[in-house]
C-alpha cells in the first residue's frame, strides 16, 4: 500500500542561505493553520534537527544517504509522518552538494529525487538584485532541465521595495514560481558558533523569534500555491518500518532498561538509533550528567556528543555521578560513548580557555581544543582486532565533526575517511564499554547493537 504524504524539501545554493529559519517558519506557519507537519533534515546534522523539534514538540530525523542507503531514507521517512498530514526536509549545504567535491550523491538534490520530493529553492538576496535570475536559472538548469526537482522559489534577506520587480524578472526568465519572500529582520539572524549554530535552548525566547519571522514570512508567501507543491510529491512506497526486523523472533530475549544521556551537555542522538532500541525491545529513559546525582538503575548506559566542554567545571564538580559511572564501569555494566560522552569519560578535559577539569577517568586521556577540525566527515568504524562489539572486519558507518581532540583516541578500530583515502585508530572498547569519537549510525550494523543488548540482559 502506498502512502500519499504532501511534502518539500526546503534547499538553497549554499549553507548560510537561511534554510533553518524558513524551515522553522514554515513549521510554525502550517502549525498554526491547524495542520500536522513532520520535520526532516538532509545529511547528519544534529542541531538544525533540535531546532524542527523545539517548534514542533515532537523530534524531526535525518535523510541521509551515507548512513543508511536509500531503502533507509526511505524508511526513515516512512517512520516520520506517521500521525502527521504534510511534511518539510531541510536541505544540507548547497542543492548539488554531495558525499565528495564533484559528486551529488547523498546531496539534497539526490534526497530530493530519492523521496520523490519537490524541491523549493531559498535564495539569499542581500546584495544582489538582477543577478537573482541568474543564480535560480543556474540552478534550475544545472542538472536536465526536464527532470528539475525545483519547483519553487523563496527569496530571503530582500529589500520589499525591489522584491516585486525581481519575482517578476525571475518568473519570466525562469519560468518557475517565486511564491514567498522574507526581509531582512533581526529575529532571523541566529547567533553561530564553532560547531553551526547555537542549540535552540541557547537563544532567548526562541519560539517567539520564529513566531515573528513566521508572521512576515505569511505576509509574503502564496501558501495555496505552496500546498500545491507539496501535493505533487511522490506516493512513499509501503517499506519494511522496523529499524530491526530481523531480530523480531528475539525480541522476547531483549528487554532491558538503556539510560540515555540528556541534557545541556549531551544531546546529540538519531532518532532512527533510538527507535532501533525500541524495536528490539528496550525500556529508554534519559539521565542528566549535569545536574542528576546517580545513574538511574538500568542495564546498559548511552552518552552521546553535545556540548560537554561549555560545562566541563560543572561536569566536573558533580562528583556524585562521576562515582556513579566509574561503578557502572567496574561492574561491567555496558556503557556507549560518542564524541562528548567519550571525552566526558577520560581522565581530563580543557574548556575552550584552556582550563583543565577532571572528569569520570574510565578511560585514559584528556581532551582538549584544537584550531581546526581534528576529523570532519562521513566515516567507517572497522574493528581492527576482535572486541565486545565489533568481530574483525565488521563495520559500522558514522560521522565525525568536532575541534576538540584528545591525547588517546583508542585503538580497538580503524576508522577511514568515507569518501577519501584516509585512516586512523580509535575508539576504546574494553570492559563492555565501546567509546569514540565518531557518532554511530546503529541500523548500518545491528549486530553491533545486538551485542550491546546481550550484555545488558546478561548475555541471554
Amino acid at each position: 500500500m502506498e502512502h500519499i504524504f504532501p511534502r518539500v524539501l526546503i534547499c538553497a545554493p549554499g549553507s548560510g542561505s537561511g534554510k533553518t529559519v524558513i524551515t522553522c517558519a514554515l513549521l510554525r506557519i502550517l502549525i498554526k493553520k491547524g495542520l500536522l507537519p513532520a520535520s526532516f533534515k538532509c545529511g547528519p546534522d544534529y542541531i538544525d534537527p533540535l531546532f524542527h523539534q523545539k517548534v514542533l514538540g515532537i523530534p524531526s530525523r535525518n535523510l541521509d544517504f551515507f548512513l543508511a542507503g536509500k531503502s533507509g531514507v526511505m524508511r526513515s521517512l516512512k517512520r516520520g509522518i506517521k500521525d502527521r498530514n504534510i511534511g518539510i526536509i531541510e536541505g544540507v549545504m548547497g542543492f548539488y552538494d554531495g558525499l565528495g567535491a564533484s559528486s551529488i550523491e547523498g546531496s539534497s538534490y539526490d534526497i530530493s529525487r530519492i523521496t520523490g520530493t519537490p524541491a523549493i529553492l531559498v535564495v539569499n538576496a542581500k546584495g544582489m538584485s538582477r543577478s537573482i535570475a541568474a543564480v535560480v536559472k543556474g540552478f534550475c538548469e544545472y542538472m536536465d532541465y526536464d527532470h528539475n526537482q525545483i519547483k519553487a522559489i523563496l527569496l530571503n534577506n530582500i529589500s520589499p521595495s525591489i522584491a516585486p520587480d525581481i519575482i517578476k524578472l525571475v518568473e519570466e526568465e525562469v519560468h518557475i514560481p517565486v511564491i514567498g519572500y522574507l526581509p531582512q529582520i533581526k529575529e532571523a539572524d541566529i547567533m553561530s558558533r564553532h560547531l553551526g549554530l547555537v542549540l535552540p535552548d541557547e537563544v532567548p525566547e526562541l519560539v517567539s523569534k520564529i513566531d515573528v519571522v513566521a508572521d512576515k514570512l505569511e505576509e509574503n508567501l502564496n501558501f495555496e500555491k505552496f500546498l500545491e507543491i507539496a501535493a505533487e510529491a511522490d506516493t512513499i512506497p509501503d517499506v519494511e518500518e522496523s529499524f530491526a526486523p530481523t531480530y523480531k523472533k528475539k525480541r522476547a530475549l531483549f528487554n532491558p532498561h538503556i539510560a540515555i544521556a540528556m541534557d545541556e551537555a549531551f544531546c546529540f542522538y538519531y532518532e532512527d538509533n533510538l527507535d532501533m532500541l525500541r524495536d528490539m525491545g528496550a525500556k529508554i529513559s534519559f539521565f542528566s550528567p549535569l545536574h542528576d546525582k546517580q545513574l538511574p538503575k538500568a542495564q546498559g548506559y548511552i552518552i552521546g556528543g553535545g556540548y560537554p566542554e561549555l560545562y566541563a567545571k560543572e561536569l566536573s564538580e558533580n562528583t556524585d555521578m562521576i562515582n556513579s559511572l566509574r561503578g557502572a564501569y567496574l561492574r561491567k555494566v555496558p556503557i556507549f560513548a560518542e564524541c562528548g560522552g567519550f571525552m566526558y569519560l577520560q581522565e581530563n578535559m580543557k574548556d575552550k580557555d584552556d582550563n583543565e577539569y577532571p572528569m569520570v577517568g574510565v578511560i585514559p586521556g584528556e581532551s582538549y581544543m584544537t584550531d581546526k577540525l581534528s576529523h570532519f566527515g562521513y566515516v567507517t568504524v572497522t574493528a581492527a582486532r576482535n572486541n565486545d562489539y565489533l568481530r574483525p572486519f565488521e563495520s559500522v558507518s558514522g560521522h565525525e565533526f568536532h575541534y576538540y581532540d584528545t591525547s588517546d583516541n583508542g585503538d580497538a578500530c580503524i576508522v577511514s575517511k568515507g569518501t577519501r583515502n584516509r585512516y586512523w585508530k580509535g575508539i576504546h572498547s574494553n570492559n563492555n564499554l565501546f567509546a569514540g569519537f565518531p557518532h554511530l549510525y546503529y541500523p548500518s550494523c545491528p549486530e553491533l547493537i545486538e551485542r550491546f543488548m546481550e550484555k545488558a540482559v546478561g548475555g541471554l
